[in-house]
């Protein structure tokens, strides 16, 4: 995710990243310029003052009502998504901070607190990977045991809750928590289970094969015909009018393609780098005091 000052206008107007849509679709606007120049002067030379395309300026006008509604709905589905990830992260932060607090109050051993600490940012540094191309055990602070027993499951997540919970059950038995603190402890650790729960719906649902068909054939279908709408009334202009209509119009569905998986490494994506260093740093500083 880009760090940015959303007050300075000029740097924001004027600074290109990979992400900005101006770079990415450079070529289609030049070929929408070049494309409603040849049709203005198709309809110059050839159809002059055509009726036909005198009245499909009003009809292009509703159309582009109807569109900018649908181009609404979109972006506001997208950006649903990315806000609901950015919560799911937060309450990550917050639970592994409570926990990290919990386990601190009960006085257990420096053995123990580093286990925890170790496994809280093993966690978040695991479904940072893991909701995008897969677990990066080199990232992780493990033992030979423990990176076997991650290695043999299906959801590495889950395993790094389990091996957690299975050293909350042995400090029980052995009497060092009591019933009542294991139970404190548990709701944060489902809220562990539920984020990542949360995170892959997310990624593994996305916005409807026919809703997206329907918006990406509508815009192609509306912009490669608008010419034809406004060079009767605009004539050689409307290559530029054509062409920022398109700009602003394909912009919006491709950030809203982009948004809709925040959890990847594009530059409008959740920083879950940045936040997951935040919740190893935020743990190693209450659980690994002598």
């Amino acid at each position: 995710m880009i760090t940015y000052n959303p007050k300075s206008w000029l740097t924001l107007i004027f600074h290109l990243t990979k992400s900005d849509t101006l770079s990415i679709l450079w070529k289609e606007l030049v070929f929408i310029f070049i494309f409603t120049m040849g049709v203005a002067l198709a309809e110059d030379f050839f159809f002059p003052k055509a009726v036909v395309l005198e009245k499909l300026f009003s009809i292009y006008s509703i159309l582009g009502f109807v569109i900018s509604l649908l181009l609404a709905f979109r972006t506001n589905t997208a950006y649903d998504r990315w806000w609901e990830g950015r919560k799911k992260w937060g309450e990550l932060v917050n639970d592994s901070r409570n926990l990290a607090v919990k386990l601190t109050a009960m006085d257990l051993s420096l053995e123990d607190n580093h286990y925890f600490g170790r496994h809280i940012g093993n966690f978040a540094l695991c479904i940072k990977e893991h909701l995008r191309e897969g677990t990066n055990y080199s990232l992780l602070d493990l033992t030979e045991e423990e990176r076997k027993f991650l290695e043999a499951l299906d959801h590495v997540p889950s395993g790094i809750v389990e091996l957690m919970y299975r050293r909350l059950h042995q400090l029980k038995k052995a009497g060092v928590i009591s019933e009542e603190d294991l139970l404190r402890l548990d709701k944060n650790l489902n809220g562990f289970i539920d984020c990542v729960g949360a995170c892959e719906r997310i990624k593994n649902t996305p916005i409807p094969y026919s809703y997206s068909m329907f918006f990406k054939k509508f815009i192609f279908s509306y912009v490669i015909t608008l010419p034809f709408a406004f060079v009767v009334n605009f004539g050689y202009y409307s290559a530029i009018i054509a062409t920022f209509i398109f700009y602003v119009f394909v912009s919006i569905e491709i950030l809203a393609e982009e948004i809709e998986d925040p959890f990847g490494q594009d530059d409008n994506d959740l920083p879950t780098d940045e936040m997951a260093g935040r919740i190893q740093g935020i743990v190693k500083t209450i659980l690994d005091k002598p």
